[in-house]
């Protein structure tokens, strides 16, 4: 539902917004979103990382990455090759499908929320958020969950400029701050 709409009335919008003159192949669009689900607790037990794979891929709908360390700090007790992370990479239409449900279900459950901040845009025009309880996330079996784990979320957005992503992201519909 949303990817149609992109592709026609948000298109339209963000060139309006843009300027006519440029090439539409050259206009922001969304290209992927990446989930990082982090494990801190994996080292000491094989179920928190069983459970906490269950848990991403009931929020994202497929399969993640299970990303390990790639070297051993003595600071942070981390050892090489030991697991660290859950990743899932969306695009197409399991991507759409993801945004409309963290735009209209899961942002507004939010406590005090009053939008999310302008200043997490990176130079390159992604977005990054962490939203600091996966329970809010409706696939999420409260009954199953042993501990309350952060989710990273980067919103991918091939655009030249910050303004330009924040003219696409606010015209899917992204809840911004006021200023």
């Amino acid at each position: 539902m949303l990817r149609t709409i992109a592709k026609t009335d948000i298109n339209q919008k963000v060139t309006q917004l843009i300027g006519q003159g440029r090439n539409p192949l050259s206009m922001p669009k969304l290209t992927k979103v990446v989930l990082n689900y982090r494990v801190t607790e994996s080292r000491d037990s094989q179920e928190s990382l069983k459970a906490a794979e269950e848990e991403i891929m009931a929020i994202s709908g497929q399969k993640p990455k299970l990303t390990r360390s790639k070297k051993s700090i003595a600071a942070f007790k981390l050892r090489q090759n030991e697991p660290m992370a859950y990743k899932v990479t969306l695009r197409g239409d399991r991507m759409y499908d993801f945004i409309e449900k963290l735009f209209n279900l899961v942002l507004p459950r939010l406590r005090d929320f009053r939008g999310m901040p302008l200043s997490a845009f990176d130079n390159a025009g992604n977005y990054n958020l962490t939203i600091m309880d996966q329970t809010y996330f409706p696939e999420i079996d409260l009954d199953k969950v042993t501990k309350i784990r952060p989710l990273q979320i980067t919103l991918g957005v091939s655009a030249s400029s910050k303004d330009e992503a924040k003219m696409l992201l606010s015209a899917l519909g992204f809840p911004f701050e006021k200023e």
